[in-house]
């Protein structure tokens, strides 16, 4: 190995050492404990080492975000493969993406609430981020009916799943009625 393939190795794992720290110290203390003079002092690299990797807590977030998509599009995927017809598949997906959102709220933060510079839905995008929002449409098309244009069928479902995701977690929905909600949505609005 070279020394500049060497240089290169170290610096990629640098960088996925901070982001796995930022993850982790959002997880635990909210985002607002992330800041570069934390994340310097736990990787126990210096600020100026940090900063040579990412401008700052933005690029953080964004980096955080797609790591998240890239988990949440293989998590969806291997529920639905796993699931037998396409109603199944549609309730898979369900769960599994408010799982996901349950148990990683600082990620789904980053995904969705968080300005991590990522631009969505455009041709700038990244592919992680596209790649999620295709694991919802491999499933969701199917079932988006005659007529609908399956792409917008998939931002509506995948909205009303955000809409609980985020509700259920503020409190201002019961989590106790998380199960009727769901079989809800795939009914009504998944099985044209």
């Amino acid at each position: 190995m070279s020394v500049q393939e060497r240089k290169q190795r170290e610096r990629a794992e640098r960088e996925r050492l901070i982001v796995a720290t930022a993850r982790e110290l959002a997880e635990r203390q909210g985002w607002d404990a992330v800041t570069t003079r934390r994340l310097a002092e736990r990787i126990e690299y210096s600020q100026p080492v940090l900063y040579s990797h990412f401008r700052g807590k933005r690029e953080i977030i964004g980096a955080v975000a797609i790591e998240g998509a890239t988990e949440m599009a293989v998590a969806v995927r291997a529920a639905t493969a796993a699931a037998d017809g396409p109603r199944a598949r549609v309730y898979a997906l369900a769960r599994t993406y408010l799982d996901f959102a349950a148990r990683n709220p600082a990620v789904y933060d980053a995904l969705f609430q968080l300005d991590g510079g990522l631009a969505f839905a455009d041709e700038d995008t990244p592919e992680p981020l596209k790649d999620a929002f295709a694991a919802l449409l491999e499933s969701l098309g199917e079932v988006a009916g005659d007529g609908v244009d399956p792409g917008l069928f998939t931002e509506t479902f995948w909205a009303a799943l955000h809409g609980l995701a985020t509700l259920t977690r503020a409190g201002r929905l019961p989590p106790e009625h998380i199960e009727p909600r769901v079989e809800l949505l795939v009914d009504r609005l998944a099985m044209a």
